[in-house]
This record gives structure tokens, C-alpha cells and sequence, in this order.
């Protein structure tokens, strides 16, 4: 069990888990920023949100973890949302454990640093999936020795707006009282990053040939 901050910024150790091979399960509490120094920014923060070290929004992107992991070949990678999809959720832990290698479980995990009430936190973990900010797949190195595509793509096709999602929590809201014009591009810049990263992830679960080279 892992905060996000263990993972992608201090990336070593785990990436010396994937290369060996060995049977062992990191789930990764993916909260998008440092929630146990006080919420600041890091390479888990998307862009367009406020943080500490980040006050006029964050710029760059997210890190993709879980790409950089499928891209060892070996390893079971997958991304769960609980109150979003709790079967699909069971299911990757389920596959995880089944795995004779190294397996990766992405959670989402909303935080109180993302400026809403928690006590409502299905609901935004849903429209995160809904929206397409957060996908929810499995891909399964076993599946491509079956000839199979190894990507599994749980969400379906976003079917909301990014920011009908982003503008319901303070930390991307809050932009659009500062700056409007800064928010309203990087949530623009938001949208095509989810479009784009829903159509390369429903490729690669058609890709039988292995194709799409990661």
C-alpha cells in the first residue's frame, strides 16, 4: 500500500519492482497531491488545479503511472475508482492477486485538499469516471499470451464534459475566480487530454497484434 508521492516522484524503488519480475502487489492511494505534508503539488496533479507550489494552477500534465507500467510488458496494471465501480474494483484485485508477477492497482482517492465535502465523495469519484478524468481499465499481460489484447477499457466513452466535473471541487474552481482565462484554457487543455487518452486507450483494447508500441 502506497501514496501516490512514493510512486511518481521517488520512482526508483518501484520501477526496480516491475524490472525483476517479482510476485509482489503495490496499490498506489493516487490522491493528486502531497495530502500528508499539506496538499502540494506533484507529478500526480493534473492540469489546471490549484495546490501548494501550484497557486495559479499547474500547468503540466499528469503522469501517467500506470502507461509506464504497462510498458515493462510483465506487469498487471489497473485502475479503480471504488465508488464509481466497486465490481470492476473487486474484479482488479481479484486479477491482481491471480498474477505470478509484479501487479499495480491505481486508486483513486478523493482528498480533503480537493475542496469539496467528502461525505459526497461517490458521487464526485463517479463523475471523475463519467467525465473521463479518471479511466478505469486492467491490462493483463496474461491476455496477450492468449493472443488476446491485453488492455481491458472498463469506463465507456466519457459521456460528460471534464469540467462539468472539475468546476463541482475547489481546487480547479478556485482558478476561475482568480484568473478565468488561465482556468478556462487549461481546462480546454484538460478536455483534449482526456479525449485523446480515451481514444489510445480504447486502441490498445482492440489491438490483438500488438501493434501500438508503448
Amino acid at each position: 500500500m502506497s501514496a501516490d508521492r512514493s510512486v511518481l516522484q521517488e520512482f526508483s524503488a518501484n520501477g526496480h519492482h516491475r524490472a525483476t519480475g517479482e510476485n509482489v502487489n503495490i496499490c498506489v492511494l493516487d490522491t493528486e497531491v502531497y495530502s500528508n505534508t499539506g496538499g502540494q503539488a506533484s507529478k500526480a496533479t493534473n492540469r489546471g488545479a490549484v495546490a501548494l507550489f501550484a497557486a495559479a494552477g499547474k500547468r503540466a500534465g499528469k503522469k501517467d503511472l500506470g502507461l509506464i507500467a504497462m510498458s515493462y510488458k510483465n506487469v498487471y496494471v489497473g485502475r479503480i475508482a471504488l465508488g464509481a465501480n466497486d465490481a470492476q474494483a473487486l474484479k482488479v484485485l481479484q486479477e491482481a492477486e491471480a498474477h505470478n508477477g509484479p501487479s499495480l492497482i491505481i486508486c483513486y482517492c478523493p482528498c480533503i485538499n480537493h475542496g469539496f465535502d467528502l461525505n459526497s465523495q461517490l458521487q464526485h469519484q463517479k463523475m471523475a469516471v463519467d467525465s473521463g478524468y479518471w479511466t478505469l481499465l486492467r491490462y493483463n499481460p496474461a491476455l496477450a499470451a492468449e493472443g488476446k489484447a491485453p488492455l481491458i477499457l472498463d469506463s465507456k466513452k466519457p459521456t460528460i464534459p471534464v469540467a462539468e466535473y472539475i468546476y463541482t471541487e475547489n481546487r480547479y474552481k478556485q482558478l476561475t475566480r482568480n484568473n478565468p482565462e488561465v482556468a478556462k484554457k487549461l481546462a480546454d487543455d484538460l478536455q483534449k487530454e482526456v479525449d485523446a487518452r480515451y481514444a489510445f486507450y480504447d486502441a490498445m483494447s482492440k489491438d490483438t497484434e500488438g501493434l501500438i508500441s508503448l
